[in-house]
């Protein structure tokens, strides 16, 4: 769909045109300011002229065919947003305008403002058009949003802002794709709702990331999906929030939480430099603030290095004694900043572990205290460092929006940025650093050819939940660690088996029908001889006559037991949207309370098994503890990615996998997965 008709128009129609105030004078006034320099053509059958300008009675009436006719802003609510009705209403229009061949900004949105092109259909009037240009391509679905970016440009302009509104014809990802190939266009933001076409969304955010311009994304609506049928405990836990993090993360984009966050971003991207690695020194004249400095930065998981005893003892020469362990780096030593904060700058310049330089210093607008000329003393001694330097160099602010508009000016003049908030400011640097240090690449998948899940169910057309003996087959085939174990269906099989396999053994029922086999008595552990396993078998039978329904068709697992080795959890499930995932975290049930578990998209890339570990907070357990062994992690990570292959492999059939609990043994011995779900994909429908 061609958007250049609405977002640069050379011709712009306002119907309803009216002198009174509202949207339709909004926008005149605004063409007028901006410096628009094509035909504007007001429409209202009531009046002669609209703001000294012919109003025309009807669209026929105009002497050529606009580009804003050709393409429509509908500002008006009342589709979609409010019901079955407004929703029929929308889709009528949308249908109507895509046959046309028509791109749409709307309905219930703000318009398009492009001050690069001199053009504006935003409904918020233009008072002073000078300072809003810059390179900022902004996307917004609400329009509340597009207000709040636009009501602060002292540190960036913009290139376009779009105020999407509803969205019936033109999209999030329509606007994406245009301003990847803008010109005026650097960096990107986008506040969303809902994604749509996830796909082409996906493909757009990988074009950004090729052609260098980051994608700074603020989601709302994080909470999970609960209208879907969970049946393993993977699917429980994947909600919409985690995947959609993780697919921002795999395709190079720059999620943020609030829009103190992305304003911060938007500033650190204006910067003639950006960071390349995560290490970041804060310089600053207050014990105080280095400690609240260093309290958000480990909290946040910022990178910011102490001095080593080398660097250490260089600022000391010159500076006097310094507290703490140098970063953040308090610099009043002897008191005297002329000379202590360049020294201190000089230091961590030179130090291979540092990539961004920060100085920490408030100045207000309105300051009733300390000295005038301290600001643009601040601006000087911080360009003076960053000439002598390869690095990026910041001042930043204690809070998050308090600045002095002449030092940001200044700074932005010189090509250096002023940031706010320790939280907000520093994990703006850390978010560009991780997104200039770009990707690990994919991960190569191991030459498995295992049994196929297809040909499982193409056995038995229909089978969605994939007992746990047959789960296992197909993933051993891929390399994935399981217990030795024997399907039975007689007491006699399982004492035969069981003495194969050594006592003590597990006994569980095994059925497709039963996903989660615990919940209902089905399990029996620790079984030491052939009458205790006579019992269990007796008792599990009974239970599965009781069931209501009864299983379609049944049997009797034996299993080795395993006693020691830290549990842990894995699985596989599907986004309806984005498609494969892969969990892991700490085993049990009490995965679904503690939340405590890390996420990949599929396919990992090199390393992601490892870090997944890592991210755990419970992966603790796993070293070495009050005289326990370590676990075996290097099992658990080929496991992991063992699972990964079979899910790629099997992608077009595979709706879950579920691995609970995987036992990770001491170091040497592996792991061994102890139980074990497949969930197929459910049948296209006709």
């Amino acid at each position: 769909m061609q958007l250049d008709p609405l977002v640069k128009p050379r011709s712009v129609a306002i119907v309803g045109a009216t002198d009174r105030v509202g949207p339709a004078r909004s926008v005149i006034e605004s063409l007028g300011a901006i410096g628009f320099a094509g035909a504007i053509y007001p429409v209202n059958p009531k009046y002669q002229t609209v703001r000294n300008l012919v109003c025309y009675p009807s669209l026929t009436d105009l002497p050529e065919a606009p580009d804003i006719v050709g393409a429509a802003v509908i500002y008006d609510a009342g589709f979609a947003e409010l019901g079955e009705d407004g929703a029929r209403q929308q889709a009528e229009i949308a249908d109507l305008c895509r046959e046309a061949g028509m791109a749409v900004c709307g309905p219930n949105c703000m318009g398009i403002l492009n001050p690069t092109a001199r053009s504006t259909t935003y409904k918020q009037t233009v008072m002073d058009p000078n300072g809003l240009a810059g390179n900022i391509g902004i996307v917004s679905q609400s329009g509340s949003v597009c207000i709040a970016l636009l009501s602060d440009l002292r540190r960036y302009g913009i290139s376009l802002s779009v105020s999407a509104g509803n969205e019936a014809v033109t999209r999030t990802v329509d606007y994406l794709e245009y301003l990847i190939d803008d010109p005026a266009t650097k960096v990107i933001a986008t506040f969303t709702e809902t994604v749509r076409e996830p796909e082409r969304y996906v493909a757009a955010l990988d074009r950004a990331a090729a052609a260098g311009k980051p994608v700074v994304v603020l989601k709302v609506g994080r909470t999970e999906r609960t209208q879907r049928a969970i049946t393993s405990h993977t699917g429980g836990l994947a909600g919409e929030s985690r995947v959609f993090s993780e697919v921002l993360k795999a395709h190079r984009a720059i999620e943020v939480s609030d829009l103190d966050e992305m304003s911060e971003v938007l500033a650190v991207c204006q910067g003639e430099r950006w960071p390349r690695g995560r290490g970041i020194s804060v310089v600053t004249g207050s014990g105080g603030l280095a400690e609240m400095i260093l309290d958000n930065a480990t909290a946040a998981g910022l990178d910011l290095p102490a001095l080593s005893p080398t660097e250490r003892a260089e600022a000391e020469r010159v500076i006097g004694r310094i507290t703490g362990d140098g970063n953040p780096f308090d610099a009043w030593g002897n008191g005297d900043y002329a000379v202590n904060l360049p020294h201190a700058m000089s230091v961590v310049n030179d130090s291979a572990r540092i990539a961004a330089i920060v100085y920490c210093a408030d100045t207000g607008n309105e300051g009733q205290l300390g000295h005038p000329g301290r600001v643009l003393e601040n601006v000087k001694m911080l360009v003076e460092a960053a000439q002598r330097s390869h690095k990026p160099h910041y001042l930043m602010s204690s809070r998050p929006g308090v600045m002095n508009v002449r030092q940001a000016k200044a700074l932005r003049e010189a090509g250096l940025v002023q940031i706010g908030g320790t939280r907000q400011g520093l994990g703006a640097i850390d978010r560009v650093a991780r997104y200039m240090m770009g990707q690990k690449p994919v991960r190569t998948s191991a030459n498995r050819r295992g049994p196929q899940l297809a040909d499982l169910i193409a056995a038995r057309p229909g089978r969605r939940t994939i007992n746990e003996y047959d789960s296992k087959r197909l993933l051993s085939g891929f390399g994935v660690p399981v217990t030795r174990e024997a399907r039975v269906a007689t007491i006699a099989e399982a004492k035969n088996a069981a003495r194969e396999l050594s006592y003590p053994v597990v006994l569980k029922a095994l059925s497709d029908d039963i996903a989660h086999k615990t919940e209902l008595g089905l399990v029996a552990v620790g079984l030491k001889n052939g009458e205790e396993l006579a019992h269990a078998f007796a008792r599990l039978s009974e239970r599965l006559d009781r069931l209501d329904p009864p299983p379609s068709e049944r049997a009797f697992l034996v299993q080795q037991f395993v006693a020691d080795g830290v549990e842990l959890f894995a699985g596989v499930s599907r986004d309806p949207d984005f498609g494969l995932s892969l969990a892991v975290g700490m085993g049990g049930t009490a995965i679904e309370v503690t939340r405590d578990f890390a996420l990949r998209m599929l396919p990992l890339r090199e390393g992601d098994a490892e870090a997944m570990i890592a991210e755990v907070r419970g992966a603790a357990l796993l070293a070495s503890v009050r005289g326990r062994p370590a676990a075996d992690v290097g099992s658990v990570v080929a496991c992991l990615e063992a699972l990964a292959d079979f899910a790629e492999q099997n992608a077009d059939v595979l709706d879950e996998v579920d691995l609970n609990p995987i036992k990770a043994l001491p170091q040497g011995r592996g792991c061994v997965v102890v139980d074990a779900l497949i969930v197929a994909r459910a049948p296209a429908r006709g």
